[in-house]
């Protein structure tokens, strides 16, 4: 039989058509893929997008533009370990009991730092419960296949992240800071060495494309949980110059650190080493959002940025300043516990949207579920829900958000516990049971006390903070009995006249034009023998 033209041109196209038809199919069948990108002790406005005008961050820059940015979004916690636990069980730091990072000193051990604190620090869980269904297991009973990189800090051996519900483990251990540092080699039993003076950011953005690029045809998990910009803080000669120049050209302050409560904490965004090291850590997010783009990834793959606590103010290695937030990692005010939080849906056109409810991490898991169609698990995440309605330009019911943390730490926090309802924001102290009471819309800096004035409202949220304490049984400081009220004058008196002077000293060290580390600039450069 002989067929025409019109005929055979109408048969192509209904073959294309269908083909056309069941590819679409196949898409709307997979579920969607998710990046999960958790920086450590990154400040709220450590980056462009943020308002920094020292640091640069395209890639970073890009993830917030083209999804949600939450202008109130919060870490479960103001150190690392608690904050991550949150993140994979969707629970409140006092309902998991991870309360401080793991390793710290608690009880009668504190003493040992010789601070002469009024309290002891209570006891706390030192490793991820078994028992607690995580959201990279409850994903994998969505069939998808889940890949971890980098920082773990959830526990020993036995509680790694491949025994949390992660098929694939690189570079996630017990330890809380990289143990060779941020250039090869690592000295990482979860990371083998490659080459000398690798990057390591750069390197766990390398093994984040390699799993995707194997499971491109899949549905995937992916958690890049970066070391950076956690101390100790390293950065190439290349991009401390060019940043040490950058300091110049805007004008280095004379002074570029102030007395808080505690001890000094940093007020100027200028020191050249720890910008490097967010370029260079925004570089390798950049490796990841390319390798999504060459794949045709990028519009099925939902792509969430964070920290696990504010930027490092106080302490540690005294890194940035998170003005207008007051303090920083390890204090109980905003600079502690309200982070960047970005999250990119494409399929929802939400590019550019701010939101300013207040979110918080333990959101993070219903989201992600609700998000890839799966049944949300409330007996699981029970202190999160999903944020797919904020996602949509809609609503979510206003509820308290707690945080616990009964202890002191190195940046200058006061073990406290916090709730925060609407705007308003109370802090409960536990060295004297006092309340600082702040409305954190017209007082973003936190200097305003008003505990005095709304004495109402400081007794109805002490008590329903008090009340969910109680629910949680969680665990609280004790007095410290052997206390010497002299000696704690003494150190106050060590860190105004000799620590504050030393960090100003320090700062413009690093911003000297002939400042060197001396040991080939932390290992980056490689020299042949």
């Amino acid at each position: 039989m002989k067929i025409s033209h019109y005929s055979a041109l109408c048969f192509l196209f209904m073959i294309f058509f269908a083909g056309c038809n069941n590819q679409k199919k196949e898409t709307a069948k997979r579920k969607p893929n998710v990046v999960f990108i958790l920086a450590d002790d990154f400040g709220y406005t450590d980056l462009g997008v943020m308002g920094s005008e020292y640091y640069e961050t395209p890639n970073l820059d890009r993830i917030a533009n083209e999804g949600t940015i939450f202008t109130q979004g919060y870490a479960a916690c103001r150190v690392c370990s608690p904050s991550r636990a949150s993140i994979m069980t969707g629970m409140f730091t006092a309902r998991h009991g991870i309360t401080d990072w793991i390793g710290a000193k608690s009880g009668e051990e504190w003493r040992k730092h010789n601070r002469q604190d009024k309290l002891l620090p209570a006891e706390y869980n030192h490793g991820l419960a078994l028992d607690y269904v995580t959201l990279p297991e409850a994903l994998k009973e969505e069939g998808y296949k889940t890949f971890f990189a980098g920082k773990w800090h959830l526990g020993d051996v036995g509680s790694y992240p491949e025994d949390h519900g992660f098929d694939i483990n690189k570079g996630g251990h017990e330890k809380g800071s990289p143990p060779g540092g941020y250039f090869a080699p690592f000295k990482n039993p979860k990371l083998e060495d490659h080459e000398l003076g690798e990057n390591l950011s750069e390197r766990l953005a390398k093994e984040t494309v390699e799993f995707i690029t194997q499971h491109k045809d899949s549905s995937f998990f992916a958690f890049l949980s970066f070391y950076a910009v956690h101390g100790p803080i390293q950065t190439t000669e290349e991009k401390w110059s060019k940043y040490r120049d950058k300091a110049e050209k805007l004008g280095i302050a004379e002074k570029g650190f102030e007395m808080e409560r505690v001890i000094p904490i940093r007020t100027k965004q200028d020191n050249p080493v720890y910008a490097g090291l967010v370029e260079s850590m925004d570089d390798a997010i950049g490796i990841v959002t390319k390798a999504l783009d060459e794949l045709g990834l990028a519009e099925n793959t939902i792509v969430i940025f964070t920290s696990d606590n504010g930027g490092v103010a106080s302490g540690d290695s005294f890194s940035t300043s998170n003005l207008p937030l007051r303090g920083g990692k390890g204090y109980q005010w905003e600079g502690g516990i309200r982070e960047p939080f970005f999250v990119k849906v494409p399929w929802l056109n939400n590019a550019g949207m701010k939101n300013d409810v207040p979110v918080i991490a333990t959101d993070l898991y219903p989201t992600i579920l609700d998000l890839a169609g799966a049944k949300l698990r409330p007996q699981n995440h029970i202190d999160g829900v999903s944020l797919v309605p904020l996602l949509k330009g809609e609503s979510i019911e206003e509820r308290p958000l707690y945080w616990h943390y009964p202890h002191y730490g190195n940046q200058g926090g006061n073990p406290s516990s916090i709730i925060r309802k609407g705007d308003w924001k109370l802090i409960h102290y536990w060295e004297n049971d006092n309340d600082e009471l702040y409305n954190t819309s017209e007082d973003i800096n936190e200097r305003n006390d008003l505990a005095a004035s709304q004495p109402k409202r400081v007794s109805d949220m002490r008590a329903q903070l008090l009340n969910w304490l109680k629910e949680m049984n969680a665990n609280y400081p004790s007095e410290d009995t052997e206390y010497n009220v002299e000696l704690a004058e003494k150190r106050r008196q060590h860190l105004i006249t000799k620590t504050l002077p030393a960090k100003e000293a320090e700062r413009l060290r690093y911003l000297s034009t002939d400042f060197d580390p001396k040991n080939n600039w932390w290992g980056s450069k490689v020299t042949e023998d």
